[in-house]
């Protein structure tokens, strides 16, 4: 058994991250400044506190943990992203809790994970929806789409700076649009996969579905189950150098859509209108994972999307959910 924390705990991925360490029979406390909305998988302990505050963070380390996985940030879908409207507050919010997690275990043993993002991409990287550029050694010269991604490339060159002068332990996942139950759906927050099943979910028979943009735009998305698998093999490796984890199957935001109305049963008209959508083209390159890690995602995004819409579906119509 390990002891481990989990910080962002009630979030999205940090959710089902303590459902899955605590299923493989960890002991997991959890963090975050809000509790959890969506499920009921709830750490061994859980402590509710603002990672901002420095006296805070620091005293979350006076106990010795093995593993910490650092997810705590501000963020949300495109419309909180790319409107411009909440820069400031995302990088000043993630800026100071990574400052603070790294100054707390800069003379630690604790092998520190942190979730980096796919949005550190520079934006003429991905112009071409039909063949965007990830692969991790084009994040340089940086130049990412949004505030978002400055403040995640930021903070893994702190994060990397701490490793070279104080040893810390940090292993880095770039994320490429991980999705499934138990996450925002509505509210301003949620991602596309989640959007869009709510809109086709809440939609009558023969009912006009809006999407932002041309439609055309590409993402790849990777299902939450292997998300998880990919940051237990960074974990248990020696990459120390940040790394994707995310699916090669690209898609545009179209046939997202045309996806989720099939999955649904229902006759629906979809309509693109003006939005925020954030770069043309994104596509996770697995071509260093699979080199380092001998592994990549395979999971179908048919399935995975099948799973979303059932658990949507069921929080739009009112039904209880839980793991």
């Amino acid at each position: 058994m390990r002891k481990v924390i989990v910080l962002g705990a009630s979030g999205f991925i940090g959710s089902h991250l303590v459902h899955r360490l605590k299923t493989e029979g960890h002991y997991v406390v959890g963090v975050d400044i809000r509790e959890q909305e969506f499920t009921s998988a709830t750490p061994h302990e859980f402590i509710q506190g603002d990672l901002r505050d420095q006296q805070f963070t620091q005293s979350l380390f006076n106990q010795a943990f093995d593993e910490v996985y650092q997810l705590a940030a501000d963020m949300g879908g495109a419309a909180y992203i790319f409107t411009g409207m909440h820069d400031a507050d995302i990088m000043h919010n993630s800026v100071q809790i990574n400052l603070n997690v790294a100054e707390a275990l800069k003379h630690t043993p604790t092998k520190l994970f942190y979730s980096s993002s796919a949005c550190i991409y520079p934006e003429e990287n991905q112009l071409d929806a039909a063949h965007p550029n990830c692969a991790e050694h084009s994040a340089f010269p940086a130049n990412p789409d949004s505030e978002y991604g400055w403040e995640k490339i930021f903070s893994e060159r702190l994060y990397l700076s701490y490793a070279r002068n104080y040893q810390l332990n940090v292993r880095i996942a770039r994320f490429h649009n991980i999705y499934g139950p138990f996450g925002a759906y509505v509210g301003g927050k949620e991602k596309a996969p989640a959007a869009i099943c709510r809109k086709v979910a809440m939609a009558s028979e023969n009912d006009v579905i809006e999407v932002w943009g041309s439609g055309q735009q590409t993402r790849s998305f990777l299902y939450i189950d292997e998300c998880l698998n990919g940051i237990q093999r960074l974990m248990d490796s020696e990459v120390k150098q940040p790394i994707n984890i995310g699916s090669i199957e690209m898609v545009t935001i179209n046939q997202l859509t045309q996806m989720v109305i099939a999955i649904s049963g229902k006759t629906l008209t979809i309509k693109n209108i003006d939005g925020p959508v954030g770069v043309n083209g994104r596509c996770s390159d697995n071509r260093l994972i699979q080199d380092l890690l001998h592994w990549q995602p395979n999971y179908p995004l048919q399935t995975g999307l099948e799973h979303l819409y059932s658990w949507v579906l069921k929080e739009v119509t009112g039904l209880s959910s839980n793991w």
